[in-house]
This record gives structure tokens, sequence and C-alpha cells, in this order.
């Protein structure tokens, strides 16, 4: 599918055709690998080692917004590089994974956003061939599909991002051994998974399910449309020669940052409502507000930028090289990188 920057619609596409064979398509126009073009193999053995590797780099920050957003005004932490540097020095390297071995089992809902996000594009393909439309209802529709396996994983992996030292952040505590040392990782998840089980029932693994589809299927639904707008729009400035995964690279942390903005608010009040166990969606945005005013809605929200950055650099780099890896053999010559 072709990406066109300009709206003159046959009459370019009517130049285009009598070019001669000798002269290249212009090169700012980006080509959208579609899910048809793929060989599905190879889209999901590298995807799992792409998203691995992005986990790894970003989780650190992953918990240092969880706990400044779960944190009473500035009682811990006065920011996200202060986060960083007291949990290091109280825990250690180690200190910033807390959760991490549970939350790999995202792979698995990671693999399900991709592939609901491909198919539901090409289903909207039937209906409009405008990519903000495809892209918008894409990305709401993937979110949907990923939330719902990971909510429960994310309700765990939290509680152990609040396990510190000298205090408690969350609902539940660890227990500790004999030495007064913490149990190793598997003994902490299965002690918070009993917690939840006494405390909540089942129900308990999808405390703030709703307020994790309003916060991330909005987000999804954002990021997509903002990121294509962006990368058209960089196209246009950057001469025939620029590669386009340069303006892509670009154009995916601008994306993030404006959907992190705009869905920064219900991220805050998520994150409450699954850790400190709130029941009301509603009442805790009121106490948000009673306790810390406009601003509670914007905490973590340097975090998960600065998480964001970087992680969206690789996630593009990653997710459209992945997708030129996965071009069936016979479209690999037909696309400009």
């Amino acid at each position: 599918m072709w990406v066109r920057r300009s709206s003159e619609g046959p009459a370019r596409e009517t130049r285009n055709k009598v070019r001669s064979p000798d002269t290249m398509e212009d090169k700012r126009n980006i080509q959208i690998i579609e899910w048809e073009h793929l060989d599905k193999k190879k889209f999901y053995v590298f995807g799992v080692a792409m998203t691995m590797m992005i986990r790894v780099s970003v989780y650190p920050f992953t918990l240092i917004r969880t706990r400044l957003q779960v944190q009473k005004g500035k009682s811990l932490y006065h920011g996200t590089f202060d986060a960083f540097i007291k949990i290091l020095r109280a825990d250690g390297v180690t200190g910033l994974y807390r959760g991490f071995l549970v939350n790999t089992f995202t792979l698995i809902s990671g693999q399900c956003y991709v592939t609901t996000y491909e198919l539901t594009r090409k289903f909207v393909a039937d209906y409009s061939q405008s990519n903000t439309v495809k892209s918008l209802v894409a990305g709401g529709s993937a979110s949907l599909v990923a939330q719902s396996i990971t909510v429960p994983i994310d309700v765990v992996s939290q509680h152990l991002m609040m396990q510190r030292k000298g205090e408690k952040m969350g609902r539940f505590q660890v227990r500790g051994n004999p030495e007064g040392q913490g149990v190793v990782a598997f003994g902490q998840t299965k002690d918070i998974i009993r917690q939840i089980l006494r405390a909540d029932g089942l129900r308990g693994f999808y405390r703030g399910y709703v307020a994790s589809l309003l916060t991330y299927i909005p987000n999804s639904a954002v990021w997509w449309p903002f990121y294509h707008f962006y990368a058209e729009q960089l196209s246009s400035l950057c001469p025939k020669e620029c590669p386009h995964i340069v303006f892509q690279a670009i154009s995916g942390p601008l994306a993030a940052a404006t959907a992190s903005i705009l869905t920064n608010p219900m991220d805050v009040i998520r994150t409450r409502v699954q850790v400190e166990g709130k029941n009301s969606i509603i009442l805790t945005f009121r106490q948000l507000m009673a306790e810390e005013g406009p601003w509670g809605l914007m905490k973590g929200l340097s975090a998960r930028i600065i998480s964001a950055t970087p992680s969206t650099i690789v996630i593009v780099v990653g997710y459209e090289s992945l997708k030129k890896l996965s071009l069936r053999p016979e479209l690999v010559d037909s696309r400009h990188w």
C-alpha cells in the first residue's frame, strides 16, 4: 500500500504510471508493509526476540513511573532521577527489575497485539482506504485484546514493583525468610498471588481492568495515527535520499509523547486502582484531585516520556525492520528503506 503525501489524486497517479522504467518512484512516499506481505513464521520469531530486548531496556523506568504515581505527594521521591538514584542505592540494579520475570509473560499479549493490529487493518481496508481510519480502529482493537491478557500480569508485577526495604508502598508486603532477607523472586510472586486471592478472589487479578482499557485503548488508538502523521510530515521536509527509517525513528517518540500527555491522567488513576485496591475510578479521581490537585494527574509523566522515547525508537526501528525482514521473498526488492 502506498501512503501519498499530496491530494492530487488520479492526476498524480497517471503521471507516475507514464514515467520511464528507469525513473525511480519518489522515495519520500512511505510504503506501509501490510499483513498479507509478511512471512508469518519470521514475523513471530523475530518479534518475540525484539520485544524481549525492549522490555529489558525500559523496565526500570516502568518501575519508577509506577512508584511515582502511587506515592502520596513527594513523600519518597522528588522525581524520576531522584527515584532512580534512591532505588539503585537501596536495592542495587536488581531493585530496578522487581517483578520483571512476571512481566515477561506480557510477551504473549504483545504478539496478540501486533497480530490483532495487522489483521484489523486488513479488515478495515475493505471499507476505508484512509490510513488514519485503519490505524485508529486497529490500534484501539489491538489494545482491547492485549489488555484482556495483560491486566492480571500487570496487577501482580505492579505489587512486586512496590516492594522496597524499610517501608510498605502497596497493599501487600511479601514475607521475609528467617534470616530477614527477602524471599527469592518466584517465592515473592507466589506470596503476592496468595494475598490477592485471599483479599479479593479471582476478581482481584482484573482490578483496574476498565481503567486500563480507558488508558490504553485511547493511547494505542492515538499513537498509530500520530505516528503515521508525523512520519508523513517529516517525509515532506526530508531530502528524497533520506532513508525512511530516519524520520520514522523521529516520528515514533513524537507520537508517544503526544499520546502520553493525553492519556497520563487515566494512567495515574489506573495505577492507583490496581496497587491500592480501590474499586471506583471516579472516587480515585476525586481523592487524587483533593489531595494533590490537577498536577497530580501528571505524576510520572516525565518517567513515562523518558522510558517511551528510547523504547519507541527501538520499537519503531525494530518493528519496521521486523516487517522488512519478514517480507515474502518476492517483495524484498520492492521496498525502499
